[in-house]
């Protein structure tokens, strides 16, 4: 910029201790930015082609310090193994360790870059003659997300359809057995029934196992619901639960009421898709019916440390039937503040 000259006399007259000049993106061969600066530091990325690009680059001659952001992209570590010999060859250090050169590979996007800590440490000793504190090594990025589990997403959404689709595919099969089952049962004609028999048994090799299992079982799982008492295990442990709620009118309201399909391909789909509590896919629960009497110790955290809270649990379910616990964050916490600062403390517990 023209102007550059009487902004940097402002900042000396303002006694600034450091002025940074940060151009807005400069060609291979634009290094103006020297004249006006004592000490010059030149930011690229990897993605500068082949090596013999670098040799158009004239702040590789002129910076005192060069960087390498987003190390993190393909090609990093040969980018900076070329800079650095680029660097030296620009500078005659034929005798020096190319790993010597002032190359420093960074990924400023990352919060505590081990390569943007390498950098400052540097800087500092550069500009101040000063020793920097921050922990270095070299720059790696850290996914949150581990790359070969970065369509986690999409592989559940593909597991969910193909079984979706699954299911339509069986349901479709046990409607076609149920519709010919009822017609064998209706049709007298000898010739017609074993036609009949003979697409029957063709459909049924195509039925899955835990699909047929299901259907067989469907009069079963009616009946244990229409029981007064239904029996689980849970942890090795009988549990027995009464099938039904007696109303203010003393009329028995059932718990779970199964659905009054005929239709096996009825019965399939939703048995596949919902079924009852307790049995996958889970859709009403993991357990068969909610436990009652095992009302929670309810108490909030975050009042003191671990241990004081653990222990604080452990006093106010003494001697109750129930060892289940049920925590809130406190009340500072949740109203979205910081509770290490004492006037919230004091204000809300």
């Amino acid at each position: 910029s023209k102007d550059i000259d009487s902004a940097i006399a402002i900042m000396k007259a303002a006694n600034f201790d450091l002025i940074i000049l940060e151009t807005s993106g400069i060609g291979q061969s634009d290094s103006e930015i020297v004249d006006h600066a004592n000490f010059s530091m030149y930011v690229m990325t990897p993605e500068f082609g082949a090596a013999s690009q670098l040799e158009k680059i004239d702040m590789l001659d002129f910076a005192d310090m060069i960087v390498i952001n987003k190390f993190d992209k393909r090609g990093a570590l040969d980018a900076i193994r070329d800079v650095k010999k680029q660097y030296q060859r620009n500078h005659d250090l034929w005798h020096d360790d190319p790993d010597t050169m002032p190359v420093y590979g960074t990924i400023a996007s990352q919060f505590n870059d081990p390569g943007v800590n390498v950098l400052f440490n540097a800087l500092m000793n550069k500009l101040f003659g000063a020793e920097g504190e921050l922990t270095e090594g070299e720059s790696e990025k850290q996914y949150i997300i581990p790359p070969s589990r970065v369509r986690y997403l999409s592989e559940i959404h593909e597991t969910i359809k193909r079984y979706d689709d699954e299911t339509e595919e069986q349901a479709d099969i046990a409607r076609k057995l149920y519709s010919l089952n009822n017609t064998i049962d209706i049709i007298k004609d000898a010739d017609a029934v074993k036609s009949l028999q003979a697409k029957k048994e063709e459909l049924q090799q195509s039925l899955l196992p835990e699909s047929k299992k299901e259907l067989d079982n469907w009069a079963n799982k009616k009946a244990t619901y229409t029981n007064p008492e239904f029996t689980y295990s849970v942890r090795g442990k009988e549990v027995k639960v009464e099938n039904y709620t007696k109303s203010l009118s003393q009329n028995n309201i059932p718990k779970v009421v199964l659905p009054k399909y005929s239709d096996w391909g009825d019965i399939l789909k939703w048995i596949r898709q919902e079924n009852v509590p307790g049995e996958f896919p889970y859709a009403a629960g993991v357990f068969p019916f909610k436990r009652r009497g095992e009302d929670p110790t309810r108490m909030f955290a975050g009042e003191g440390g671990p241990e004081r809270t653990n222990k604080r649990f452990h006093y106010l379910s003494l001697g109750t039937p129930a060892k289940r616990l049920s925590t809130a964050f406190d009340s500072v916490t949740l109203y979205g503040n910081d509770p290490d600062h004492r006037p919230d403390i004091y204000g809300k517990v």
